[in-house]
């Protein structure tokens, strides 16, 4: 904390981050100076010895930084590869560069239409900075781990139920500003959030079904009577024209004949035309 209070006060002042860390890097004073040459020259005494304790190896992904009695010695962590430290007065902390992903245990959420949720997710970050997140805060993965449930159940607590199972997306993407912003100071990087599941109570999904079984009932009632009116239209005008040509009604009797027989299993009644019993009548 009261390193986050220092820089808060050395940026209003307009001084930047990398003098900050030079500030911290300063002199070590005489009685410093002192062990570190007492250290050395005991070193080059026993060469042969403190060669092993002196050589550190860190691997590609990894970064070490160096503190010397106290102090960071560069604003630069060591790596990747060999470097030398002194037995006596130097210890050095190693950095995972690589990306983290961790799960984000489930939090029941009040939504703003007041609707209770639970929903959990995944985060990816890495750390963007060796020196700041070792200096800075304790201990880096575990504060973004807390500060990422934090973050989900403000962020979703300002959404009602329908953007919440819409705009997942526009969440996750809020998540990761909101995220990445508040953990620059620490030196990690957010680089992705992502809304996994959505859980709802038992008897909000039988409401909701039942609300999309009447949603659907209803659009199917309307296709129907839109189906039956473009029906009546078509008989409606085949209608019209059967009147205009007596024989198209025969024709259609002929046409109706014709696909009845075709199933062979049928007993056909074939109306006779009344101006064809007509004719006979006369004779």
């Amino acid at each position: 904390m009261e390193m986050e209070d220092q820089m808060e006060s050395q940026k209003r002042r307009g001084i930047s981050k990398d003098q900050l860390i030079s500030e911290r890097t300063g002199s070590l004073g005489c009685i410093g100076w002192f062990i570190v040459i007492l250290s050395g020259i005991f070193t080059i005494c026993l060469f042969p010895i403190t060669i092993w304790f002196c050589l550190k190896i860190v691997q590609e992904y990894e970064r070490a930084v160096i503190f010397r009695l106290g102090r960071i010695t560069d604003r630069k962590a060591k790596g990747p590869g060999i470097f030398f430290v002194l037995p006596c007065t130097d210890s050095f902390v190693k950095v995972d560069l690589r990306t983290v992903s961790f799960d984000i245990p489930p939090q029941e959420i009040l939504t703003k239409d007041s609707v209770t949720v639970c929903v959990d997710g995944v985060v990816y970050f890495r750390v963007s900075d060796p020196i700041a997140s070792v200096a800075n805060v304790s201990n880096a993965d575990f504060s973004t781990r807390l500060l990422a449930q934090t973050t989900l159940r403000n962020v979703l607590g300002t959404k009602n139920l329908a953007e919440l199972l819409s705009d997942r997306e526009g969440i996750a993407h809020s998540m990761q500003s909101s995220l990445d912003e508040a953990t620059d100071d620490w030196g990690i990087k957010v680089e992705r959030v992502e809304i996994k599941d959505v859980k709802l109570p038992v008897q909000l999904q039988r409401a909701m079904a039942a609300e999309a079984e009447a949603a659907r009932e209803a659009r199917a009632k309307v296709i129907a009577a839109e189906g039956e009116m473009n029906a009546s239209r078509a008989l409606k005008e085949a209608s019209l024209v059967i009147a205009e040509s007596p024989s198209a009604l025969q024709l259609r009797y002929l046409q109706t004949l014709n696909t009845i027989a075709a199933e062979k299993n049928s007993t056909i009644i074939f109306p006779l035309p009344m101006d064809v019993m007509s004719h006979f009548m006369k004779k």
